[in-house]
């Protein structure tokens, strides 16, 4: 099977006709292959979205872009079962994963869809004589570069919000994962969606990529990767005074006092590190555990992990394999060195029996205690790899947890009040969770980091203002 490009409503071959194979992570061989665009199908496909916004699109009403939006909501919620099976193919993410990352992508244009025409501007008081007043209007032609971790919901959450206020977009999706998001390209055209609005064009990060970053057609870019390519992007947006939405990634940490509900958090410990094979920006990766506690949390988080069963994505397990073999190999580098280090594992899960050969599977590990400042402790190593810390108090768990270069989730477990708003106030993050991790994934709450975690928020009504920009006009009249 060979998927093409998705242009100006229509199904082309790239320019150059080459392609790329698609891998399934959980055995290593080639299933399809997708169109390799490259500079000369960005700008096709910007050029398209130009069209669009100053045609068909761009003509309708508020209204009629939610109603649009509200079709491909419930086309995409009646195709759950399919999409989840090519997300979690594409991916290695077992299916009831991929399920709810369905789910969440027809929620975000659920979402949307009702918000497109309650973005609005104000009336300002000023001198007599004037009548002052703001107008929202979209930037134009918006280029989403997204990452092969969350396809769906990266897509929801991206081209969704810049959709409602009024853009055209052109969407880069990563060379590992692209399936998903042309089946969704393809569902909007069958819902009605003006050709052009929605432009889908997969290809590699040097090339589609860096043309999307740098297209001089484009007026706002929004990117989520790796700080490296996160700054290069940046650069390439610069040099046309585009404006950019970065999230770039975390290595967020759980807070855990002694006095907190450990049957409460156990789960949510686990889960928010094995998710996705720890391949999630916001992971719970460093778990920051109160000294007269250690022990015992340490204990039960190892029990869990013992528990944890890896298999292929149709075998729907705790954790699937990871998206290629750069991946694991990445990943399987942070292992080794933390044993070289003498760095205690203090437990890993298992490789189910049946697990097709050639997979790229990493089992869930969990060390400590973990020193801070250590690179295990530092980086994010972007896998199933979870980083015990002991702190003392208060203040050093703020410390040890605002400690690194990013800043992007963090999770609060105890029940003192007081305790729950001076620690949330005090860290350096875009989100915090008291007493949960992730609130359900929740659509409506703006999303974004500090540091190195990038810049700009998406979700949530807060993602509208991003994606639009902010005209005053002001009236003499005497």
């Amino acid at each position: 099977m060979t998927t093409k490009l998705l242009i100006a409503g229509d199904w082309r071959e790239s320019a150059s006709g080459d392609t790329i194979p698609v891998i399934d992570p959980s055995d290593g061989a080639e299933y399809a292959r997708i169109g390799r665009g490259g500079s000369a199908d960005i700008d096709r496909a910007v050029k398209a979205a130009r069209a669009a916004l100053e045609g068909a699109w761009g003509r309708l009403p508020a209204v009629e872009r939610g109603r649009l939006m509200a079709k491909l909501s419930q086309a995409i919620a009646d195709r759950v079962e399919e999409l989840a099976r090519i997300e979690a193919r594409d991916t290695g993410k077992p299916l009831k994963q991929a399920r709810a990352d369905a789910l969440a992508c027809a929620r975000y244009f659920e979402f949307y869809a009702g918000a497109a025409d309650k973005l609005h501007g104000e009336t300002l008081p000023y001198m007599a004589g004037y009548t002052v007043l703001t107008l929202r209007e979209p930037h134009g032609v918006t280029g989403h570069i997204i990452p092969w971790n969350y396809p769906m919901q990266m897509l929801g959450r991206s081209v969704g919000a810049a959709l409602a206020a009024g853009n055209a977009c052109v969407l880069k999706p990563a060379e590992d994962a692209s399936m998903s998001s042309l089946r969704i390209g393809e569902l909007a055209t069958e819902a009605g969606f003006p050709p052009g609005a929605i432009n889908v064009v997969p290809g590699y990060g040097e090339e589609a990529g860096a043309a999307l970053s740098g297209h001089p057609g484009i007026d706002h870019v929004s990117f989520t990767g790796s700080p490296e390519v996160g700054t290069l992007v940046q650069q390439a947006a610069a040099r046309n005074n585009v404006p950019v939405t970065m999230e770039l990634g975390g290595k967020s940490p759980q807070l855990v006092f002694a006095d907190a509900d450990l049957d409460a958090a156990l789960p949510f410990i686990t889960g928010a590190i094995v998710q996705n094979a720890g391949q999630t920006c916001s992971a719970g990766s460093r778990l920051l555990v109160e000294a007269t506690a250690y022990d015992r949390v340490a204990e039960k988080v190892a029990e869990r992990f013992r528990s944890l069963r890896v298999g292929s994505w149709d075998m729907d397990l705790d954790c699937g394999p990871l998206i290629n073999r750069q991946q694991k190999s990445r990943v399987d580098g942070y292992i080794e060195g933390a044993r070289r280090d003498g760095v205690a594992k203090l437990a890993e899960g298992v490789l189910a029996p049946n697990t097709p050969p050639g997979g790229y599977y990493v089992a869930p590990s969990f060390f400590g205690p973990v020193a801070p400042g250590s690179k295990l402790e530092q980086e994010e190593v972007f896998g199933p790899v979870l980083a015990a810390v002991r702190f003392a108090d208060e203040a050093e768990a703020v410390r040890v947890a605002n400690g690194t270069p990013y800043g992007l989730v963090a999770g609060v477990w105890t029940r003192d009040g007081g305790r729950q708003l001076r620690v949330a106030r005090a860290l350096r993050c875009g989100q915090v969770f008291v007493n949960n991790y992730g609130a359900g994934g929740g659509v409506e709450l703006p999303f974004g980091g500090v540091k190195r975690s990038g810049f700009g928020r998406e979700k949530g009504f807060e993602a509208l203002y991003g994606f639009s920009t902010l005209k005053t006009v002001a009236i003499r009249h005497g």
